[in-house]
Order: structure tokens, then sequence, then C-alpha cells
């Protein structure tokens, strides 16, 4: 058994693998593990930027941004997931598994996220023992498929979506400076869908408004649970 999964107290590890769906079928079994999820997506973040920081000296903001959105996004937190046999392991409705939820990357990504939650409290909410558990995830994923993965932007990852799940057509961006100096102006940007607003966001231009836009669209989808 992954280290991850070993816990002393073994109510938390379950509070951390049960979704939604199956609190909504066992009402009984209490609460589910979004609160837990919304801990490790932040130590997540932290540690994955630290992570990068400590072995990239030589990138920027820019650039260490990318990778860590590649790091920890969906498709490589499901990965680490399934790396560590937490796919079957899941407490799900039997809707979610009729539908293919122990291979659903959305609910493996999340379910990692709520048992680095989990375990980060296990262990006293020690930082250094979530660092022990990611640091080596972290180093297993080769460096092509970062940089890959980083050069895919915000907007380019929203419009593939919207045509995947919604329209053929691309996104719209309504952009537009709403403050700022003439040497330091600042702009926002809403991103629409058949007219619909998806997401919106600010910038020092009019390209870095409109990603902003992409990446509140994407984090809202995220949540959303899509």
């Amino acid at each position: 058994m992954h280290k991850l999964l070993t816990f002393r107290d073994e109510k938390l590890l379950r509070h951390a693998l049960t979704h939604r769906s199956y609190v909504n079928e066992n009402p009984a079994e209490g609460e589910h593990n979004e609160r837990l999820e919304f801990l490790g997506d932040a130590l997540l973040n932290y540690l994955s930027g630290e992570y990068l920081y400590n072995r990239h000296p030589e990138k920027g903001e820019d650039e260490l941004t990318r990778r860590r959105s590649a790091l920890v996004d969906e498709k490589q937190l499901a990965k680490f997931a399934e790396e560590v046999d937490l796919n079957f392991k899941m407490r799900l409705g039997k809707g979610a598994i009729r539908d293919g939820g122990y291979h659903n990357p959305n609910l493996l990504s999340s379910t990692f996220e709520a048992v680095l939650g989990a375990y980060y409290l296990d262990n006293d909410s020690k930082i250094e023992a979530v660092r022990a558990i990611v640091e080596p995830l972290f180093d297993s994923v080769p460096e092509d498929i970062v940089v890959t993965r980083s050069n895919v932007d915000a907007k380019n990852r929203f419009q593939e979506w919207v045509q995947r799940h919604i329209t053929p057509n691309p996104p719209r961006y309504i952009t537009e400076q709403i403050g700022g100096v003439s040497h330091a102006p600042e702009f926002i940007a809403k991103v629409l869908v058949d007219q619909k607003e998806f997401g919106k966001g600010k910038g020092r231009n009019k390209k870095d408004a409109e990603k902003a836009a992409a990446e509140d669209a994407l984090a809202k989808l995220k949540k959303e649970g899509f």
C-alpha cells in the first residue's frame, strides 16, 4: 500500500475517499470530501510552486506558472491517483460507478486532492509529510510532458473544452481598458460562449486580461465538476 493511504485515523481517510454522489445515496454517511479537496488543492499549489522554484532557478514567473499548471492539472493528478491506487478505493454512488467514475479524471484528481488534504491533517498539519509524498510524484513526470502541456495556454484549453462540449464556434472575448495610467494601463476581459459569460479577468494588456478570463472560466468548470 502506498504511504499516502497509511493513516492513523482511518475515519479521516474514509472521509477523504467519500464523493458527494455516495453521500447523496447514503445520507447517514455524513460529509463528503469537498472541503478536504479544497485543502489539498491549496497544498498542491504551494508545494508544486516551491518544487519548480527550487529546480528551475533560471525560469521566470510566467514560465514557472505555466509549468505549475501543467504539473498539477486534472490529467496529471488523475495519473497520480492511479499510481497510488486510489481509483477503486473511491467511495462513489452507484450512478457515478455506472458512468465510469473509477476512471473519470475529474473524480480521480479531486479525490487525490482530498486525500492529500486529509493526510496533512492526519500528520498534525505538517507540510513536510505531504512534501515527502508529492515530490517523488512530481519527479516521475517527464520534463518533456510538462513543457508540452505548459505551452498550451488557458485560452487554447478553454476553446478546446467549448468546442468539445458546447459549440464548434470559438469563445468570444470582450476586452476594455478600465483604468491605470498611460504607461501602465489595466484591462478587463469577459469570455462569452453563445452570449453567456463564462469567466472574466484583469491584466496589464489585452492578452493578459483575456488569458485571465479563460483561466477563470476553467477554474469555474473544474469547481462545477466539468
